[in-house]
């Protein structure tokens, strides 16, 4: 059972990490010369990247949407791993890991929110660039926190009885 709980935390612990950089690093779209995230543009001018600001023309309201879910994806996974270190030395049998699946979950939907978000909404019309690293890690993690709150819940029966 210890190694199981160990694996489990290793995976929460790759989920939030991975939640972390696609929602920090500036790389949800790229092209040859411009990267961009949920934050701002990076151009590459001259041999030298410069920061700048989103475009006018990207609808601030799923940007704004974009934004939040990631970041509230970040909030509920590590909550999530708080309460599972807390659940495991107060709480009894059977109602172990119930808050920590429930926190994955949500997790889970935020970071499924913001990429289909920006699936949808952005570059659309752009045939030049290619989604970055950074929304490929974002749908990574929500393959992650998925799979880590059905684990909680299944988990959960199986300590039940």
């Amino acid at each position: 059972m210890l190694v199981l709980l160990a694996g489990i935390f290793l995976l929460h612990l790759t989920s939030i990490i991975l939640l972390l950089v696609a929602t920090i690093d500036n790389a949800w779209w790229m092209t040859k010369t411009v990267f961009t995230d949920v934050w701002a543009r990076w151009v590459l001018t001259n041999g030298t990247w410069s920061s700048n600001d989103l475009p006018s023309y990207y609808p601030q309201e799923y940007l704004q949407a974009v934004q939040a879910s990631s970041i509230l994806a970040c909030i509920f996974s590590s909550l999530g791993l708080f309460v599972f270190v807390g659940q495991l030395f107060t709480l009894s049998k059977g109602k172990r890991f119930t808050f920590s699946g429930i926190f994955q979950l949500l997790a889970c939907l935020c970071i499924m929110i913001a990429a289909s978000i920006y699936t949808d909404i952005f570059h659309k019309n752009d045939p030049d660039g290619w989604y970055g690293h950074s929304f490929i890690l974002a749908w990574i993690s929500f393959a992650f926190t998925f799979i880590s709150s059905i684990i909680y819940f299944v988990l959960r029966k199986k300590t039940a009885n």
